[in-house]
């Protein structure tokens, strides 16, 4: 019991001090967004709001999950109060769990924005909403989990934001958010197949289009075989570097 309190305190407090802030809003919400308005103005040819929907949501996830570790996690080794944090009586992976869970809240909600904005101007209806709901957490899940591997390996915060973008970026062209894979290179192909959002927006593709490139169940099968391995090499590199 007391263990359930301290973890949805260290979860609180994280919420209140770090994910409403405006800055953070923005970066994970109105970004993205942005980001799409500047892809739809300068297309040559009319953009199917359908088509770019799940993209337009991969986005706001991946930035605003990976924008919030670089502060809570890399922000706080720096001021020294993550090692009041491992005081408490948890685990560490307890405690991981309890800090990455609002990076992943705040992922899911993220994608609500595009997600009711895309429902209320296209008047989609015919969405698998299993499918739908599953990827959404799962992508907000491994993009945490890769903020995380991020922010433990960096010092200052903005070296955390700064490595986040050599994730992030090469993601919005690789990873089928907005160019199909196949018509990628053929020496980039190899690439977005070693990166989680390709599964993830493919089954967000599923949810909303009805087409995807690969088997549900093997995407849904990638994403939590990476979500684990991301999760356990950062507690892995935490337990080498800043317990000993």
């Amino acid at each position: 019991m007391n263990k359930g309190i301290a973890l949805l305190s260290i979860l609180n407090k994280d919420i209140r001090n770090y994910y409403l802030k405006p800055p953070n809003i923005s970066w994970g919400m109105i970004f993205p967004l942005a980001w799409t308005l500047m892809f739809v103005l300068r297309s040559e040819t009319e953009v199917d709001l359908i088509e770019i929907l799940p993209g337009v949501m991969a986005l706001s996830i991946l930035f605003g999950t990976t924008s919030m570790l670089a502060v809570t996690i890399t922000f706080e080794k720096k001021q020294k109060s993550f090692e009041r944090l491992m005081l408490a009586p948890v685990s560490l992976y307890s405690l991981m769990l309890a800090k990455t869970g609002g990076a992943i809240i705040f992922g899911i909600l993220n994608a609500m924005v595009p997600l009711i904005l895309g429902i209320a101007l296209t008047g989609l209806r015919a969405i698998n909403w299993p499918v739908l709901m599953g990827a959404i957490l799962l992508i907000a899940v491994t993009s945490t989990f890769l903020g995380l591997m991020i922010a433990v390996a960096a010092k200052e915060v903005f070296e955390a934001q700064t490595f986040s973008n050599f994730f992030r970026f090469p993601m919005i062209f690789l990873c089928g958010l907005f160019i199909p894979i196949q018509d990628l290179p053929v020496l980039f192909r190899p690439i977005a197949y070693m990166l989680p959002l390709t599964y993830g927006v493919d089954l967000l593709k599923l949810a909303i289009q009805t087409e995807s490139m690969m088997p549900v169940f093997l995407n849904f099968s990638l994403l939590l075989i990476f979500s684990f391995g991301l999760f356990r090499y950062s507690i892995h590199r935490m337990e080498q570097n800043w317990m000993n």
